[in-house]
Order: structure tokens, then sequence, then C-alpha cells
């Protein structure tokens, strides 16, 4: 075996004595520590040296497996022409050169970690002992053991090794070692078959008492059972598998659409236990003396009016009484008076608290998805966009069915298609008087869109107010009710119409800008829809309580606002349906047989993403004055769901324009929570608290507003109870008090600032680190250049 060539470097050798760890200040000590590694590394590798050098004697004759141990292909050395065999040492030595070694070595060195591991916990530190007394570790390297190994047996030594260790960490280590799918079957079916005669002696053994097999067979009865529902955990979520297919195929950004509709229908899921628990159930239980229900005709399904208006879906249906109560004889009695022991269920009461408390926590949750969807999309560190991680590591190796296999090829397809766009994007630049021109046009566009939006809100202004006169002669004349019901679907069919109409037209301002990236021609579009429809929607809430509300009964107010939003969102699903029918469906059809082309509709995701927040927004403004339309937006949802999806598999394509939707989600939720979500609560809390109810009907009926029933309901708590004053001091100065609202509005907007400054924070120094190990790099090839040098001029001298 050649000897190596001896190198020292000039450097102190004052190395500290105790086995500590080097300081970074003491550089000395760090060149003293890193020369010693050198000289480590090269008594490692220089068996494998010599293999690489009667390999070059022989121009290449031996096998690769030979030279594969220690050192890379003959290939690899053209890319260090000349190199000295110190400096290959050192290059041998580095952990990017390790990675073409043999089965041999690999195996070798984890049953040497192995080996490590378990006398780890078998003997006490070598620290603690002297030097005399410290076993020897190199009779445990294979590696280095001048009578190598076959490679049969290295397996079983490494078999019996991983036989001695826990089952934890005989997991890891199979998962870890850098062997293939075949060497880690081949590892697993020895530790089998070697750990079935310990089973069996196990089993002898517990067999000998009474219940020892009872107790085995109920263990792995349960253990089986436990595997098997964790198995069905993810076939239990509801649309798994036709989420995956979807994202397979069409990618996420139309995913992104499936997924929030999803998330809808849990919030209106929740939404509706909570008021069928607390306030429907219990007035269907209690039913209060009504007039005489109106015939079905079918038109009611439409309107929301005639047999609907006397029923559990509306405000004016609930009673006012205390439930419950055997002194309440009569509907239109009042709650007991002040000084009542007793404190049965107070409907009133009951209903306002379970729409406060379920809009409170429907406010939690929609902060705590905006929070999780957040550290999901904008993940400090994260690999979503990095090509090399999507080639190489995406793949599921557990997948075995060939329907499986067939859906994560399309999805990890499509996942490359839109890296590629999307970076592909990025890299283009347009000279100054392009971006003059594209600025002028982006202004000309906003302009047109906000004046289309102007003119549609004084359209439905206008027209509205016609209607309400058109109602008002209609009742004057007595005229049929079938008529008077049919006039009351016009308002809601032109508004809904106009939604339809002006996405398209903002379509055709968005091809007319020419948005480089797809992700910001989305953004335009749901910025340009949410304007209008929001614009539409305050509209509407302004005539809904100053009372110009086309209504078909004159006695309760917010049962004709209950009705009008129940008719918009049955008229938006009617819409949403004929877009999926037209502009789809018939669409791929003159596509297709027409103009014989066999390209297909693109799914508009902009447009029905604003269509499901608007339905939402519709369904929490009438909480209050429909508290069964929460049901109503639940059968929307699901019919949705199977609509959309039929139609987008057979009608529509893939983008285009492949681009990664990985912020779409968060965007989405954050649009229904702040615009939507804040637009509805306002307008029920300004309800609550400033309009006087109707006098003739509901629950608040009496009342100067809402809100008095919970003040008259602490004045009977007060008075039935004089122990708990408290209760009442806490509602004066934290309910009633608003610096309480203002302050937990300040505090959650601190916390979100400091989340946002943590976030940028943390991405900063992950830039700096990532700029820290290229340096890193290049001062490895720096410090190899120099070494190289060092030794050629030794030679030189030599």
């Amino acid at each position: 075996m050649s000897q190596s060539p001896s190198f020292a470097l000039h450097v102190s050798e004052d190395t500290e004595s105790n086995g500590q760890e080097p300081s970074p200040d003491n550089e000395g000590a760090l060149h003293t520590s890193f020369h010693q590694l050198i000289q480590e590394q090269s008594s490692l590798v220089e068996a494998g040296l010599e293999l690489e050098m009667q390999a070059r004697g022989r121009e290449h004759q031996v096998p690769l497996d030979a030279c594969a141990a220690a050192w890379p292909e003959p290939e690899q050395d053209e890319q260090h022409p000349g190199y000295s065999s110190a400096s290959l040492r050192i290059l041998a030595s580095m952990p990017s050169r390790t990675i073409g070694r043999s089965r041999g070595a690999i195996i070798s060195q984890y049953y040497n970690r192995t080996a490590r591991l378990r006398r780890r916990s078998s003997r006490p530190p070598l620290q603690q002992l002297c030097r005399a007394a410290r076993p020897s570790l190199r009779q445990y390297d294979l590696e280095t053991d001048p009578a190598r190994a076959t490679l049969e047996d290295k397996r079983s030594l490494l078999v019996k090794e991983l036989l001695s260790l826990l089952p934890s960490q005989r997991s890891h280590m199979l998962l870890t070692v850098p062997l293939s799918l075949a060497e880690k079957r081949i590892l697993r079916q020895e530790l089998i078959r070697q750990k079935a005669p310990l089973r069996q002696h196990t089993q002898h053994r517990s067999s000998s008492s009474p219940c020892g097999w009872c107790k085995d067979y109920i263990v792995l009865g349960c253990r089986n059972l436990w595997y098997r529902l964790f198995s069905l955990l993810p076939a239990a979520q509801p649309w798994h598998y036709a989420l995956k297919q979807i994202g397979g195929r069409f990618g996420s950004s139309v995913l992104s659409y499936f997924l929030f509709l999803k998330t809808l229908l849990m919030f209106n899921i929740f939404l509706f236990l909570i008021l069928l628990v607390f306030v429907v159930a219990l007035q269907a239980a209690y039913p209060p003396a009504s007039a005489s229900p109106q015939p079905f005709t079918g038109l009611e399904l439409l309107t929301g009016a005639g047999y609907f208006t006397h029923s559990l879906l509306y405000y004016g249906y609930y009673s006012n009484i205390t439930l419950n109560d055997p002194r309440t004889s009569s509907p239109n009695g009042s709650a007991c008076p002040l000084g009542a022991p007793l404190l049965p269920y107070n409907m009133p009461l009951a209903y306002v608290f379970s729409v406060g408390v379920s809009f409170l926590i429907t406010c939690v949750l929609l902060v705590y998805s905006m929070s999780c969807s957040f550290g999901e999309s904008y993940r400090v560190g994260s690999y979503a966009g990095d090509l090399a991680v999507k080639v190489f590591c995406a793949w599921d190796f557990k997948v075995i069915q060939r329907r499986s296999v067939k859906l994560q090829c399309e999805n990890i397809r499509t996942q490359l298609k839109e890296l590629l766009a999307e970076q592909r994007s990025r890299s283009r630049s347009l000279s100054l008087c392009q971006r003059l021109g594209h600025t002028a046009v982006l202004l000309l566009a906003w302009a047109l869109s906000l004046s289309t939006v102007l003119g549609c809100v004084l359209a439905v202004h206008y027209f509205s107010e016609h209607m309400h006169m058109v109602q008002q002669d209609y009742q004057a004349l007595g005229s049929s009710k079938w008529q008077q019901e049919a006039i009351l679907l016009v308002l809601p069919l032109v508004v809904s119409l106009l939604n339809a109409l002006m996405p398209h037209l903002y379509n055709l301002l968005a091809m007319w800008e020419k948005h480089d990236s797809p992700v910001v021609e989305v953004y335009v579009a749901i910025c340009r829809n949410l304007i209008l429809k929001m614009a539409v929607l305050g509209l509407l809430c302004y005539q809904w309580l100053s009372r110009r509300v086309v209504c078909s009964t004159e006695e309760c107010w917010e049962t004709c606002v209950g009705q009008d939003l129940y008719r918009f969102v049955v008229m938006d699903f009617i819409f949403s349906l004929m877009d999926t029918l037209f502009g789809e469906l018939v669409w791929r059809l003159i596509l297709e047989k027409r103009l014989k082309r066999k390209q297909k509709p693109e799914f508009d995701i902009a447009r029905n993403v604003l269509e499901l927040i608007y339905g939402q927004t519709l369904t929490w403004l009438g909480v209050l004055f429909a508290p069964l339309l929460p049901a109503v937006q639940m059968l929307k949802l699901l019919l949705l769901f199977y609509i959309k999806k039929t139609s987008l598999m057979q009608n529509c394509q893939s983008p285009s324009k492949p681009w990664q939707a990985s912020r779409m989600r968060t965007v989405f939720i954050t649009l229904l929570c702040f615009p939507s979500f804040l637009g509805a609560a306002i307008f029920l809390s300004y309800t609550i608290w400033s309009v006087r109810p109707s006098e003739t009907c509901g629950p608040f009926q009496g009342l100067e507003t809402i809100y008095k029933s919970g003040k008259t309901w602490v004045q009977v708590l007060e008075k039935s109870n004089p122990n708990i004053t408290w209760f009442t001091w806490v509602h004066q100065h934290m309910v009633e008090n608003t610096f309480l609202l203002f302050f937990m509005s300040g505090v959650l907007l601190a916390v979100i600032y400091f989340n946002i400054q943590v976030v940028r924070g943390q991405r900063r120094i992950i830039c700096l680190l990532k700029e820290q190990i290229a340096n890193e790099g290049e001062d490895k090839i720096f410090l190899i250049r120099k070494l190289h040098s060092v030794y050629e001029q030794r030679e030189r001298r030599t």
C-alpha cells in the first residue's frame, strides 16, 4: 500500500486538553482540529485511493464496483485534472463525494452506527473511564478492517445489530439507510426470518400461562383494528378522492375553488347546527298559535312567500314567550315579571344569543382558518417552488394501486408545469415605453370598470324604487296572490343578471390589459367583481333597513327582508346552473360540432369564487331574519359541488397558462373574512343595537331594540337572585361599554402586525443563511485550490 505524503500546517498546537470543542474565536485550535480531521479521513480512504491508482494504471479496465467503494467514476476525474494524492484524499472525505459508495460500504457504515447506538445505552460514557479501560471501536469498523468481509457477512452483521435495537430505532434506521428498495426489502425479510424463532419462543413461554394466549390475541386484534381505522381516516374525509382527481388533472388553481367550497360548507353546517339546537328545534316543539297556513302551490320554492311565510323559515314565526313556563298561557303574553324566581327557557334571549354566539365562533374559525392558510401558503423556508425537490422527492412510494399511481403522475406533471410557467413569467422584462403604455391601459381599464359599477348601482337603486311603487299599486288594485308573488322575483332577477353579465365584460378588459401572470389576472378579476357585488349589496342593505323593501305582507318587515334574501340566494343558484349549462356545456358543443376545434372552455376561477363569496354573504346577512337560511345554503353548496365537478371533467380543459395557486386559498379566506363577514357583522350589529323591531310579530315585539331583550334578562336575573350583582356589573362595563370592543380590535391588529414582522424577519434571516451557505461552498473551493497549489509547489521542490 502506497505511503501517503505527510503534510502539516504551521499553526499553533495549543488545543484544549479537556475534550471540549475548540472555540470559534481560537483560530489556532480550529486549524489544528481541521488538520487532525484531514489525517483521520485520509487514513480511512487510503485503500480506496490505492484502487484508484491501480485503475488509472490499467486504463480503467477494472470493473466499476471495485473502485466505487471510496471514489467516484473515472469520468468525474476530468473535473479536477492533475490533482495530487493529498488533494484527492481531501476531496474523497467531503460528504458530496461519498454518494457513489458500494452497498457493502453503506451496510458496514450503518452496522457501525447501530453498534454504537446499542452500546450507548449499555455502557458509561468514555469520558468517565480511564484510557486503559476504554474499549476499542476499530474491531467494529468493517470499512477499515484489512480482512474485508463479504456483502452477505456485512448484511448479516447489520441484521443482528438491528435486532438488538428498539422497534422505533430499527424502523428509523431502515428508513434512513441510503440503499435501494430491493436492498431494504432483503434486510426486512432477514429481520422477519430471524425474528420468527424468537417470536415462537416467546409464544411458547406465554402459552404456559392460562391467559397468555388470550392476552396476545386481544392485543393483536386491537392493534389490527386500530390500524384499519387509521387507514380509513383519509377516505372518511368528504370528497377525498374527488379533490385529488381535480388537483391531478387541472392543477392547484382549479382545486382551490373546490377547497374553498368545502370550507364554506363546513361553516354553514356549524352555523345551522347551533341555530337548530337552540332556536329552531325548541320553537318546533312549542309552536305558537298562528293563522291557518296557506296552500302550497310550488311557487314558494322560488319566492319564499305564501306557504313559507308563517313557518320556521322566517323571523315572524318565532314567539316572544318564555317556553315551558306554566304562567304563560297565550302566545302574545310577555316574559316573566321582574320579580319571578324562576328562569325558564327565554326564546327572545335564546334567539339573539344563538345568532351572536354563532357569529362569534364563526369569526374565530375564520381567523383560525386564515392563519392556518397563511402559514401553509407563506411558510418560511418552504420548498414549494423548488424544481429539484419536486422532481426527486415528490413521489409517494406507498402508492400501489394503478389508479392512484396514474393520479399521482398527473398531479406531479401539472405541478411541474405550474412551476415552470411561474419561473418563465418572472424572467420576462419590459422596456420603459412598454411599461408606460401598459400602465395607461391599466388606468383606462380600471376607470371603465369603476364607471360600470357606479352605473349598475344607480340602475339597481332606481329599479328597486320603481318595483316598490308597482307592488303598492298591485296591492291597492287587489290583484291575485300569484301575480303579487311573481313580481317579487323581478328585482333578484335583475341583480343576478347584472352579476352574471358584468364578469364577462371584465374578462374582455383583462384580454385588453394582457397580464403576463395568470395570478395577477385572477386577482384583478376578483377585485372588480367584488367591488360590484359589495356595492350592490350595500345599497340593498340600506333599503332593507330603511323599510323600502318589496314584500307580500305588511305585518313584519323582518320577514320581508328574510324573504328577499331567500330569493336572492335561490336566484343566484339558478344563474350558477345556467352559467354552467350555457357557458361550459353549450360552448363546448359549439366548439366541437360547429367550429370543429378540439379546444374546450377554461374554468373561470375568479367568477366562480366570487359567486361563492356572494352567496355566503347573503346567508350571513339573513341569519337574523331567516334562521333556516344556512340549511338552504348547505343544499346549494352540495349541489354546486357535484354539478361543477361533473361539468369540469366533461366540458373544461386544463388552464392554457399553468400557474401555481399556492396563495389563492389564503386570498379567498381573507376576502371571505373582511369584506364579506365583516360587512354582514356590521349590518346585523346595527340592526340589533339601533333598529326598532316590528310591533306585531317576532320574538322582540314591543321592545325598542333587539338589544333591550338582553338588558331585560339581566334585570330579571338580578331580581331573582341578588347574590349575583357582579354579573350586572360585568354586563354594564364589559358588554355595554364599547371600550372593550376597541381594545380587543387593537390587540388583534397588534398581534397580526407582530406576526407579519416576525415572518419578514425570518425570511430575511433565511436569505442571509442561504447566502452564507453559498459562500461556504466558495470557501471550500478556494481552500482546495490553495492546498492544491501548495502541494504542487512542494512536489516541484522535491
